[in-house]
């Protein structure tokens, strides 16, 4: 196994990952993977680069930003899909993997010649996790998305947004929670895999992973009643929102959950005398409205991040909403690494985004090396891992079957 890409006390050590991905969702589960121990080969082609590679206007840059926070980690391979030898070698790879990882839309693993079946005749417990828009079946599978249409799809953009309003688009978040999801149903299907030694395909629709988090709106519905978007409103808590402090774009998020706490909220604004409509939970709610305004008073002349310390301080849920500064510069991220430093050469240091999770008997989790270039790691993949001698690889080079 290389050891540029793994440590022997990570959690996923000696676990491989063939990585057919590409965009966001499907790399970003593979990256969860590799952060915690999983060797992942991406495989692309000169031809044929991940899109996230590239400038990418859909996403309004002319760089390629994202691909560096979902394939770090990672090793490089270059094949030529398109050929019939690139595809043997793919098998090949995915024979000396545990897993293989694709997200293409339906269809095309087949026409490769690299779906469930045909890597099944290779390797007979092979786990295929297969990441899409629709799913691998039913009527709307055929269709292609990205991550606003996940959410649209889904239901969650109708149920973002105020009830004046129209519902608002959802963009990376709904890329990693399907990511996040395809990586715990690829354990989940890994360790199937070891208890029965038998193969498996997880079809997971990033569709249906929003629909899975609308709740009870989808109850709501299913008795004819139309649940309203909410905006920052919670149907139980009051006040419950996002408000205007005395320092532009320095918003107060604040939740109240009960009359003790809107008590200590008004010690601390210095309110004695509040108006008896807000007295009880049930007054809050009912005049939720009336009750954001006078909270807009009060709030418009304090600053939010000293009031945010002394609600904390008296039990009050609040924070101000922080902004990429404000996360950049957090000692407590810093301090649990879930932000780290990295750098390469010819690559100043930089921040990254570290691994969300901590385990307490390794550190041996989170970004090891930089975003590999294309083709970079084929010396270990192809000579060691598969045994090509350097002029069989300058021969399928020669040929374009490693392009």
């Amino acid at each position: 196994m290389s050891q540029q890409t793994t440590s022997l006390n990570a959690p996923l050590a000696g676990v491989r990952i063939a990585d057919f991905t590409i965009h966001a969702a499907g790399p970003f589960c593979t990256h969860l993977l590799s952060q915690m121990g999983a060797e992942c080969i991406k495989i692309e082609s000169r031809t044929r680069p991940d899109a996230f590679r590239k400038p990418h206007a859909v996403y309004g840059r002319m760089q390629a930003a994202t691909f560096d926070q979902v394939s770090a980690n990672k090793l490089s391979v270059r094949l030529n899909l398109k050929h019939p030898e690139a595809v043997v070698l793919a098998k090949r790879l995915v024979v000396a993997s545990d897993i293989a990882a694709e997200s293409f839309r339906p269809g095309v693993m087949k026409r490769l010649g690299l779906d469930f079946e045909a890597l099944c005749a290779a390797k007979s417990d092979v786990v295929l996790l297969s990441l899409s828009s629709c799913g691998q079946s039913g009527p709307d599978s055929h269709f292609a998305g990205y991550a606003p249409l996940f959410g649209a799809w889904g239901g969650l953009g109708w149920m973002s947004g105020y009830s004046d309003g129209p519902p608002v688009e959802m963009r990376h978040v709904m890329d990693h929670s399907a990511g996040l999801h395809a990586a715990l149903a690829t354990i989940a299907a890994l360790h199937q895999r070891r208890r029965t030694g038998q193969a498996q395909h997880v079809d997971l629709a990033a569709r249906e992973v929003a629909s899975a988090m609308i709740g009870d709106a989808l109850v709501l519905a299913s008795a004819g009643l139309v649940p309203p978007r909410p905006g920052n409103a919670d149907p139980v808590l009051a006040p419950h929102g996002v408000y205007a402090t005395a320092v532009p774009d320095r918003w107060l998020t604040l939740a109240v959950r009960n009359d003790a706490e809107w008590l200590a909220l008004l010690q601390v604004l210095r309110q004695s005398a509040a108006d008896p409509r807000f007295a009880t939970a049930d007054g809050r709610r009912a005049h939720r409205e009336a009750l954001d305004v006078q909270l807009e008073v009060w709030l418009a002349v304090l600053d939010g991040d000293v009031l945010a310390s002394q609600l904390q301080q008296a039990g009050v849920c609040a924070h101000v909403s922080w902004n990429m500064q404000d996360i950049a510069s957090d000692p407590h991220l810093r301090a649990r690494q879930s932000l780290t430093e990295v750098q390469g050469p010819g690559i100043e240091p930089r921040l990254a985004v570290g691994a969300p999770m901590r385990f307490g008997r390794t550190s041996d989790v989170g970004i090891r090396r930089l975003t590999p270039e294309l083709g970079q790691d084929e010396d270990y993949v192809f000579g060691e891992l598969l045994g090509l001698s350097s002029a069989q690889r300058a021969e399928l080079e020669e040929r374009e079957v490693i392009l």
